[in-house]
């Protein structure tokens, strides 16, 4: 669905995305992950063309980016900052959008209230925006990129700023609409949600590539366990194959230690030296 070749994006000296080769099948949930500045919001912004790129090739559903009008038709975006019209309700938000898009009355308002059920908002579609809170909000901008039925989704940090309870309830959101077909592609700080939601993730560092695979195999690429403790002011961590290892390790050191399976961050942090967050 998405194929992006030797894609490089500068702003002066510094590049965003360097040489970046990546691509994603139809009806794939993507991740993008990495720490600020790695590169993730700059793709998404390639993607949707709000970013010109300085060099490579990308097609979305095998349409060059030069083909703006059939490609914004084919997408849908949800941007990392709120950027719903606050002074209009949920229903003028998506009438609107639904104008935007050439859509004919009846299919608008046959979008907008299958929408508004399928984001639990239909007992608040007559209500202003600015009485929402975030996770309401965000689930409407949801909401308004689905509306011209796009083939593929992007979402920028979806989750970013709702406590766990409201992000758990959009990752349902996310993940029934992968089941259904769509392809998303997302970007998250959030190792767990890469984790729960994702069929494969790449890792991104100063605007490179430096791993591509599913959550499962990523996790493991080091090792099945890893050990854990604090020494000098320092997290220290330590990769085995072996539990029984692992577990003699632990109990030879003489600070406590945590054993568990690995996680994204812990790769990440083997790969990297740094923090998803930082």
């Amino acid at each position: 669905m998405i194929e992006i070749v030797g894609l490089t994006k500068r702003y002066g000296d510094r590049t965003a995305i360097d040489n970046l080769n990546l691509s994603v099948a139809r009806g794939e949930l993507f991740g993008l992950l990495g720490p600020n500045g790695a590169g993730k919001t700059t793709t998404i912004r390639v993607l949707t063309m709000l970013t010109r790129p300085s060099a490579g090739h990308v097609t979305i559903d095998h349409c060059p980016l030069k083909d703006e009008r059939r490609i914004k038709a084919m997408i849908g975006v949800v941007p990392q900052h709120l950027n719903l019209d606050i002074e209009l309700t949920a229903r003028e938000n998506l009438e609107l959008h639904g104008r935007l898009h050439q859509l004919p009355a009846a299919i608008r308002r046959q979008r907008t209230e299958e929408l508004l059920r399928l984001v639990e908002l239909e007992e608040r579609g007559a209500d202003m925006v600015q009485t929402f809170s975030g996770g309401m909000k965000r689930r409407l901008m949801i909401a308004r990129a689905l509306l011209h039925r796009p083939r593929i989704l992007f979402l920028d940090e979806p989750t970013v700023g709702l406590d766990p309870q409201v992000r758990r309830r959009l990752w349902g959101l996310i993940r029934g609409m992968a089941d259904a077909g769509l392809t998303v592609v997302m970007t998250t700080h959030y190792i767990e949600e890469a984790e729960n939601l994702c069929q494969r993730v790449a890792i991104l560092d100063h605007g490179k590539l430096i791993a591509l695979d599913s959550p499962r195999v990523l996790c493991r690429r080091f090792g099945e366990y890893v050990v854990e403790w604090h020494e000098n002011d320092k997290l220290n961590s330590r990769f085995f194959e072996d539990r029984t290892e692992a577990a003699q390790f632990a109990g030879g050191l003489a600070a406590a230690a945590t054993l568990r399976r690995p996680n994204l961050e812990d790769v990440f942090v083997e790969l990297t030296g740094r923090k998803v967050t930082e």
